[in-house]
Order: structure tokens, then sequence, then C-alpha cells
């Protein structure tokens, strides 16, 4: 990507939506041969560490004044360079999916029955071209081998813990880890059942044990938890630090691991039968599949 960079260049910007300390551009830029071709650029500062603090407020920071009344002011702090990293995270090519999923639209709640699933959601997955190559080059070892921090190989009840993209892993405050399941065919919540008990429990365990060796985070201070819908359609779980406002993390979308395993414990077929409620974009065509059908 460094060596690919070097040949981009700005042809404009699209659009710009900015959410707390993330911004998310949307350009078109160029390669050497003249063609243009969309980019997301994901700007966020870095959270503070305790060990960067000092650095921030010594007399080479630049503090301007604001305003003062009484004991209270407001300033507005420029830090050296070094200390104002902002991480960068580019996709490139993008792919509508990738676009879409960045710009600000409205959102819709859909309350999605199972009878929705068979007939609307299910063959909507099937009829799209969702690449999940990048999942099976990180299972096979082909990439992010270096990224792994614990393995279960086992191919029907393991699964590999990796640093999320979002984690700069320069601090623990903002942990977010991903685990992937090494067992293919699971798109997502609507396919557990009883069958994959130990898979889950697996997970929740041993990822635990993983981070707590590996990090010094107890299980008490993660939040672990599924998307539905994901964000792509293989089996995969989320840690974070419960310090930490991950995004997806609404009610609307967050299903703690702990609460699935119980769920599927009490019925084997409990996301089989189950109304899962989950937000929409304006213009997600699986939005747009629900209209059609007559259930917005």
């Amino acid at each position: 990507m460094l060596e690919q960079t070097c040949f981009l260049f700005w042809l404009g910007l699209k659009t710009l939506l900015v959410v707390v300390n993330r911004f998310f551009l949307i350009p078109q830029v160029g390669q050497n041969n003249g063609e243009a071709r969309d980019a997301v650029i994901i700007l966020e500062k870095t959270p503070f560490s305790e060990e960067t603090l000092p650095h921030l407020l010594n007399k080479d920071a630049d503090l301007r004044l604001q305003f003062r009344n009484d004991i209270y002011s407001t300033h507005h702090l420029h830090p050296l360079p070094a200390f104002n990293e902002i991480k960068t995270t580019v996709v490139y090519p993008a792919t509508e999916k990738h676009i879409k999923k960045y710009l600000k639209q409205e959102m819709y709640l859909i309350n999605e029955t199972a009878e929705d699933y068979k007939t609307i959601t299910s063959p909507y997955i099937e009829s799209q071209s969702f690449s999940i190559q990048w999942v099976y080059n990180i299972l096979e070892k082909k990439a992010e081998a270096d990224h792994i921090i614990y393995e279960n190989p086992d191919p029907q009840d393991g699964f590999l813990l990796i640093p999320d993209l979002k984690w700069n892993q320069k601090q623990v405050d903002d942990l977010y880890l991903i685990a992937i399941c090494q067992r293919r065919g699971l798109k997502s919540l609507r396919d557990l059942t009883g069958e994959h008990l130990s898979m889950l429990q697996n997970i929740l365990q041993e990822g635990q044990v993983a981070i707590s060796k590996r990090y010094n985070i107890p299980g008490s201070q993660l939040r672990i938890y599924f998307h539905y819908q994901p964000s792509y359609y293989h089996l995969h779980i989320h840690f974070t630090a419960v310090s930490y406002d991950a995004p997806g993390t609404m009610v609307e979308r967050a299903h703690l691991l702990s609460s699935v395993i119980e769920n599927l414990q009490t019925d084997p077929e409990y996301y089989q039968k189950r109304t899962l409620t989950y937000a929409l974009k304006a213009d997600d065509p699986l939005l747009q599949r629900f209209k059609e059908a007559g259930r917005m």
C-alpha cells in the first residue's frame, strides 16, 4: 500500500462525514495512468495515554487562552507534532458498499422476523458478491500472520484472535480485537444453533484468557459481542475494552456473546425463530428489498 500510494493524487473530495473524533473522507484518487478510482480515508485522533500527557503539558506546548471566568478557563492546546498523531486508514480501491458504509444518511429500524430472514435477507445476501477472500487469507495465514494474538486451529470449534484495524495497539484504553471463526459457511448470528455452543464457549473462555495474558485485562473489563447485521458475512466476534466507546455497540446492533450462548442453551434454534432489530441506511439495497416486500 505504501508503494502504491506514492502514485496517487487528489482529484477532489466527494463527501465528508464527521463522527465525534472520526473523519470519513471519500475522495477520488488517480493512478499514474490517469484512471480515477474511489477511496475511503478514515482520519481518527488516537487516544491520550499517561506516557504522553507530560509531553502535552510541558513548557514546549502552545497553550492559547480562549476565555476565563473566575476559577474556570478554556484553552486551545497545540502540542508538538510527535504527540499529535492521527491514525489514518485507507480503503483503496473502494467498492460501492465501502462508500455507502461511510456516507451520512438517514437511518431506519428493521424488525426482521424469522420469515423475513428466509424470504428477504437471506436471498439478498446470496444474490450479492460480497468478497470475504481477505478473511480466508487470514485464516490460511497468507496475510496478517504476524498479527495473530491467539489461535485455536480446530476446523470446527477454533478461531483466530487478531487486532482490529481500528486499534493502533499503542494503548489498551481502546483495545479492539476480532475473533474470526475457523469454521466456514457461518455468515452471521442467524446461522447459529445449539450445535455451535462449544465453538462459542471456546471463543468466550479462550479469548478472555489470551487477552488477560497478553494485555493484563480481565474478562470483566471486556465487551464481547456480535454485530447484526455484520459488516462482512463470515462469523466473527468483537472484543473491546469496556471503557472504550467502540463504534457499533448500539443496542440495535450489538449482541453480547454471553447472552447468545445463554439463549442457545435455552433454545437451540433461538436465532432461527427470533425477531432481530437493526438499523439500515436510506440507500441500503436490503432496505429496498424490505420496502418491495411491503415490510416498510
